[in-house]
């Protein structure tokens, strides 16, 4: 499908994905359904020395896309997880069930060039855990691993946002994006103290466009900010201001194609960190570099390899110290099952090294899923 002469309206696309995934569905038109469902596995072990042996999650997703004409898209997705760490002396730490449930809806107020999203996400998942189930949760959610289900629930909340788009050349475009989101008070831990969430400002901007001979190019910068948590007994918890980079750049070779892309977290200081009564997120920094080849194998089926590096540091002084680093590889193959079906089997595999206080130590770990998308 050729971008020619639609920037603005494919840079809305981009722009809003973090805002609402089935956004698409508000552009194309029509009152398409989109229904996906899966199973992903995912495993890391890792060398001796560390607290963990072996980190595994199982994720079931389901979402399902309902377009309403040309303006309106409601989007629900929700997941069941199974995550399960072996500790060096024989423990186990366990946790399975649904996790938080979001429900979107998407408002084409101009088409190509201001979508309006709300987000309601329902407690659905795990609210109140006990506190050796914390140490599980902490893990999952590392960036470093980009597990499928990094978070298995909250008190829920409410977020709304807009994005929008307008050209600045014949071909190329520029567009932002803002959310604001408010999370709703919750018990995390048996026992514990209520824990009311600070709300949380995202900002994004972006600019596409094509280059060159069939080439095309992304590039965005996303700023969060969220305010501290009220944690109780009159303490709270904070974590500093994000900004994220993002370039990507793709290009016909052959009858392939191929995409290289990479970005850039960096976590900053809690601006009140040195308050007795914060406890505050250490700084850090997550790198990511990739390509991905997609290669048509006949009419029906396309293998997409991949490879992707990832770093990460982090530290509660001004010097941050590295956490660890993977390296990613493998192949995604879609298969078009019908007009209406699609089906897609991942193989990966992934080999790296995690250091905690001092102790550095090898990982090495399978990622393997099938996924389903049909459509009408």
């Amino acid at each position: 499908m050729s971008r020619r002469g639609g920037g603005g309206r494919w840079l809305l696309l981009a722009v809003v994905s973090a805002l609402a995934p089935g956004v698409a569905l508000a552009q194309t038109g029509g009152g398409t359904t989109l229904a996906r469902t899966g199973v992903y596995f995912e495993s890391y072990s890792f060398g001796n020395g560390l607290a963990f042996k072996r980190i595994s999650e199982l994720t079931i997703p389901v979402s399902v896309t309902q377009g309403f004409g040309n303006r309106v898209v409601l989007d629900v997705a929700t997941a069941y997880a199974s995550a399960s760490s072996d500790q060096p002396g024989g423990g186990r730490i366990e946790h399975s069930g649904f996790i938080d449930t979001d429900v979107r809806a998407t408002v084409n107020v101009k088409p190509g060039r201001l979508l309006l999203s709300f987000v309601g996400t329902l407690p659905t998942g795990a609210t109140t855990v006990s506190n050796t189930t914390i140490p599980l949760f902490g893990a999952a959610a590392t960036d470093l691993f980009a597990f499928m289900t990094p978070n298995f629930g909250t008190g829920g909340g409410f977020s709304s946002g807009f994005a929008s788009a307008f050209p600045i050349s014949a071909n190329w475009a520029l567009g932002a994006a803002a959310s604001y989101r408010h999370g709703a008070s919750y018990v995390p831990v048996t026992g514990g103290s209520a824990l009311i969430p600070g709300g949380e400002v995202r900002t994004r901007i972006g600019i596409e466009g094509p280059f060159g001979a069939g080439k095309y190019f992304r590039g965005a910068v996303l700023y969060t900010t969220t305010a501290a948590n009220d944690i109780g007994a009159g303490e709270q918890s904070s974590i500093g201001d994000r900004v994220l980079a993002y370039l990507s750049t793709s290009m016909p070779l052959g009858s392939s194609h191929l995409s290289l892309y990479g970005w850039d977290m960096r976590r900053l200081r809690a601006s009140n960190e040195a308050d007795s009564t914060t406890i505050a997120v250490p700084s850090g920094n997550v790198l990511a570099l990739g390509a991905r080849l997609e290669k048509p194998l006949g009419s029906n089926a396309v293998i997409v390899p991949l490879l992707e590096f990832r770093h990460e540091l982090t530290g509660d002084t001004g010097k941050m110290e590295l956490l660890g680093f993977l390296l990613r590889t493998g192949a995604d193959l879609r298969y078009r099952l019908s007009d209406r079906a699609t089906g897609v089997i991942q193989a990966q595999i992934a080999v790296g090294t995690l250091q905690d206080q001092g102790t550095r130590a090898s990982l090495v770990g399978p990622r393997i899923g099938a996924l389903i998308e049909w459509s009408r």
